[in-house]
């Protein structure tokens, strides 16, 4: 018995080694797959984790760009508004300024062209031989039937009816008309225009001699009628007519106006001519009332 059981003991152990030789390898080959499996895992999985995070990187990236794009052209547009905004205020800053500058240029224009009529006027009234009240047109008379102007001088300054009223433009001096009410501090002067102003005339060349009425429109040309028929052959167009001092309301020698046209009718006794007024009554301004009617 001693024996079989020492030779079944032998029996195992020699059949049992090579499985255990079996055993081993596999367990190595098993571990060494493992570990490749594990290293060629890690490998693409590092892959992959870098592809994800460099695409992440790149979506993120694209979003960063969208939104930092969105947000400077909203802080752009935000300081262009506020840009456009400060540009706009001082535009009109500029703009008002601007027609300031324009205002006092056009005063200072208007200052210095009326201190030039002034000194015109001024250098008129002192070196005429006439005593001269100064007057200022202010208007006319609403209430009144006939074309009245009206000046700022009455009986205060001594302006009274009848008295001629002549002003200075272009240089020369001409005849307005004449004061037909004198109140406190205005008076009203019927223009030579006016169809009831009646002036006797004469031609400052040829003394030919003529009664000068108006036609109701300052537009309109004057008359001068009952010229004797033999004045024909000495007067002409541009011929200079002036008062002749008859009556003694006008001094004689004040210019009326310039001969445009000659009117003669064969069955009439007398001739007439058409005349343009020397004064331009929509430039009037400043008049001057000649206190006596002849000269000093």
């Amino acid at each position: 018995m001693k024996i079989f059981r020492k030779k079944r003991r032998k029996s195992y152990g020699s059949d049992s080694a090579p499985k255990r030789r079996f055993f081993s390898k596999n367990i190595i080959v098993f571990i060494v797959l493992m570990l490749i499996s594990v290293t060629m895992l890690i490998f693409s999985t590092r892959s992959l984790m870098e592809n994800f995070r460099d695409a992440g990187l790149s979506v993120f990236s694209g979003i960063r760009g969208a939104v930092h794009s969105v947000s400077s052209f909203f802080s752009r547009t935000v300081l262009s508004i506020g840009e456009l905004s400060r540009l706009k205020e001082e535009h009109d800053e500029l703009v008002k300024r601007i027609v300031r500058y324009e205002q006092l240029e056009r005063s200072a224009a208007e200052i210095i062209q009326e201190n030039i009529w002034l000194r015109e006027q001024l250098g008129f009234m002192q070196s005429s031989s006439y005593r001269l009240i100064p007057a200022e047109l202010i208007g006319r008379d609403p209430d009144n039937l006939f074309s009245v102007l009206v000046i700022n001088k009455g009986q205060n300054a001594s302006v009274y009816r009848d008295m001629a009223v002549i002003a200075f433009q272009g240089g020369t001096q001409a005849l307005v008309g004449k004061v037909i009410e004198s109140r406190a501090y205005e008076s009203l002067v019927l223009p030579l225009y006016d169809s009831n102003l009646l002036v006797s005339s004469r031609f400052a060349a040829s003394r030919f001699e003529g009664i000068v009425e108006g036609q109701g429109n300052p537009d309109a040309p004057l008359r001068m009628r009952f010229i004797p028929k033999r004045a024909r052959e000495e007067i002409s167009e541009g011929d200079l007519i002036v008062s002749s001092g008859i009556g003694g309301v006008y001094p004689p020698g004040i210019n009326i106006g310039r001969v445009n046209n000659i009117l003669q009718r064969e069955y009439d006794i007398s001739m007439e001519v058409e005349l343009v007024p020397v004064i331009d009554f929509s430039r009037l301004e400043y008049v001057f009332v000649i206190e006596r009617g002849i000269n000093d």
